[in-house]
């Protein structure tokens, strides 16, 4: 539900942190691959958009996007003092940080795509095919803001911050949107909802077993998103479901 309003902020994130750069450090690939990670953003932000419509359709109301835009308003009102190249950074080490939390359960996504391990075994179409074409291109292009915040001289210190922040922000407003969309269908109440959570957390394929190591990982003074996960798994995907995409 967050989807289309945090991709935009991305977008706005990467293109400001190209704006700081002196055009001289900007080689040919690394504008090619921005360009292409704002082309796949834009493409999920619609989708998603497209999405949240249906949710919304079915009666389900969506808080989280409002504290979003709320949180991203303020945020850049408090920081107009400071210098653009500042605000680049600060947008730069949230895009990075929440983007390394969609490349860990994109990876997780297409790792297990059968059987119990298979987050998605249920889901019905087209919708399991997009999750999983999004996860294969969150995994594809899990680098580039990260990138951009190192050319751009971003500190460990930094980086850290607005992970510590990313991560209370996201958990909270998961626990928080989660909580209401079940009000909202008539389930928060029922014993099975709660043991099919604790499953889906703690269980044999539990998400907190999957991904809580992987995220922390992002701690480490010398971390890359290169180094976490196999991006084969995305590319594999792509080629293999080559035949869905609609040429325009």
């Amino acid at each position: 539900m967050s989807f289309p309003v945090g991709e935009q902020f991305f977008i706005e994130a990467v293109q400001k942190g190209l704006a700081a750069l002196p055009a001289a450090s900007i080689s040919k690939e690394m504008h090619a691959n921005t360009l292409g990670f704002m082309g796949q953003e834009a493409t999920h932000r619609h989708l998603h958009g497209l999405f949240n419509a249906q949710l919304t359709a079915q009666g389900l109301r969506n808080h989280w996007e409002i504290r979003a835009r709320a949180r991203i308003a303020s945020g850049r009102k408090l920081s107009q003092s400071q210098a653009k190249e500042t605000q680049a950074l600060n947008e730069l080490a949230i895009t990075s940080a929440l983007e390394h939390f969609t490349a860990i359960f994109g990876e997780q996504t297409l790792r297990y795509q059968e059987g119990s391990g298979d987050w998605f075994l249920n889901a019905d179409e087209p919708f399991r095919t997009l999750w999983q074409w999004h996860a294969s291109e969150e995994c594809e292009h899990k680098t580039i803001a990260f990138d951009l915040y190192e050319e751009l001289g971003g500190s460990y210190r930094r980086r850290i911050f607005w992970f510590a922040y990313v991560v209370l922000i996201f958990l909270t407003d998961c626990v928080r949107q989660t909580t209401l969309n079940l009000w909202d269908d008539g389930r928060l109440m029922k014993p099975r909802t709660w043991w099919d959570g604790f499953l889906f957390l703690w269980g044999r394929h539990g998400a907190v077993w999957r991904c809580a190591l992987p995220l922390m990982r992002y701690l480490r003074p010398h971390f890359h998103p290169s180094q976490e996960g196999n991006t084969q798994l995305a590319k594999k995907w792509l080629e293999a479901h080559a035949n869905l995409w609609v040429k325009v």
